[in-house]
């Protein structure tokens, strides 16, 4: 709902408001008006003008400018007809003009229509139909000037600040989705297509021959496409040369390896399979798990267990939403490839659920040489993927977090933390 559409329908419900306020004042004076037929009669117009025009005020889009033209005249006709229907002594006594507090209403539409600038424009016709009616200044009716302008203008500008505001946050929240998007399409192509090209290419170049051109193209594209999906809000420019075509294995230290990124495919192939560390890459939990159906977390983390992986896990089912569920089982996935790739083929790794009332924690350690400090912040900065997306960037869309511990020598730790709730927490 816009953020001005209260304003309308508290204006609504100020002109009814006052319209009887206007009766009632007219009632109580009927005896002392010089002619109360006129003054009656336009108090009727009055009446039926505010019931029919109840709808016009109700929003931006039936509040037009001709209309609030015309709401104007029916005010400044009320208060320039005072004199005419009611005696110059009343009204040096101080007696209310024949619309009264309703006249505010008219200001207020353009106050809430066209911001401060029409009210102070408006305000200013209105007092000057006040001061003729009136025949000079009197402290009364300046009082009232004043405060019909003064109110008009501040509804005017505190409008134009909230239209302001809330083109603000469309425009932001048009940014964050459009981000979002961005970063899961990235993730998904850094998962397959960026690992296939780093395959080919290492494939291509340990054959030799027209193998060997094939793989360089595939490296090629694998810089420009890694290029692409890294530019993006978050991201620094990606990094050309060896580290890129090499893609971001030295993101957790030691030596870059030929393949390009965290997902599968980082070693032995794109699934991983056959590997000692369970035959489940970090894409094929979530392959059948795009429902919101409720799902065990410990079915799609079982096929990572192997003769080094060991999987500790409650003995009790761990249910999470579907979606939620795949994608950490995916970023267990992506954090084992790191495992496979930085610490060898000898490293071992231990998983651990904890299911908790509140949430559901994951964590993935090993006994490999470590992450060297800083290394992270760099990897990200030269606009590698694996970490930034594929660990930390599905548990941020989730509403949870990735933290990583880590010393040289002394091996890695990396916590996934899902709030119970998942999606529905942010």
């Amino acid at each position: 709902m816009s953020v001005e559409q209260p304003l309308w329908q508290a204006l609504t419900a100020y002109r009814v408001l006052t319209l009887l306020y206007a009766i009632v004042l007219f009632v109580l004076a009927y005896d002392d008006y010089a002619h109360p037929l006129g003054a009656g009669a336009y108090m009727a117009a009055l009446t039926v003008w505010t019931v029919c025009t109840v709808r016009m005020v109700s929003s931006a889009e039936r509040c037009t400018p001709r209309f609030l033209v015309a709401d104007l005249t029916v005010a400044v006709t009320g208060i320039l007809l005072t004199p005419v229907v009611n005696s110059h002594d009343r009204i040096a006594d101080g007696a209310p003009t024949l619309p009264s507090i309703w006249t505010a209403g008219a200001v207020l539409g353009f106050a809430v229509k066209g911001g401060w600038r029409w009210a102070a424009w408006t305000s200013g016709i209105v007092a000057v139909a006040n001061i003729v009616q009136r025949g000079g200044f009197a402290q009364g009716n300046v009082h009232s000037v004043v405060l019909v302008w003064v109110a008009s203008v501040a509804i005017g500008y505190v409008v134009e600040v909230a239209r302001a505001s809330e083109r603000t946050l469309a425009r932001a929240l048009q940014i964050e989705a459009a981000t979002r998007e961005r970063e899961r399409l990235a993730r998904d192509i850094h998962d397959s297509v960026l690992q296939v090209l780093a395959m080919v290419q290492r494939r291509g170049a340990a054959i030799g021959g027209e193998a060997a051109e094939l793989g360089r193209m595939a490296g090629e594209q694998e810089i420009a496409l890694r290029a692409l999906v890294s530019r993006g809000p978050g991201f620094g420019p990606a990094a050309p040369g060896p580290a890129a075509a090499g893609g971001d294995r030295t993101a957790t230290g030691g030596p870059a390896a030929a393949g390009a990124g965290y997902g599968p495919g980082a070693h032995g192939g794109p699934t991983g399979a056959g590997s000692a560390y369970g035959a489940a890459g970090p894409d094929a939990p979530a392959a059948d798990g795009a429902g919101d159906a409720p799902r065990d977390l410990r079915a799609l983390l079982a096929p990572h267990a192997g003769s080094r992986v060991v999987v500790s896990e409650p003995g009790a089912p761990v249910l999470l939403p579907g979606r939620v569920a795949t994608e950490v089982a995916a970023a267990v996935g992506a954090a084992l490839d790191n495992v496979r790739v930085h610490a060898g083929d000898t490293a071992r790794a231990w998983i651990l659920v904890e299911d908790e009332p509140d949430a559901v924690t994951v964590t993935v350690r090993d006994d490999g040489p470590g992450i060297p400090e800083g290394r992270l912040a760099d990897a990200e900065r030269e606009g590698r993927l694996g970490v930034a997306l594929s660990i930390r960037g599905r548990l941020r869309d989730l509403g949870g977090r990735a933290e990583y511990f880590s010393a040289p020598g002394q091996g890695t730790e990396v916590e996934l933390r899902v709030p119970r709730g998942g999606e529905a927490t942010r």
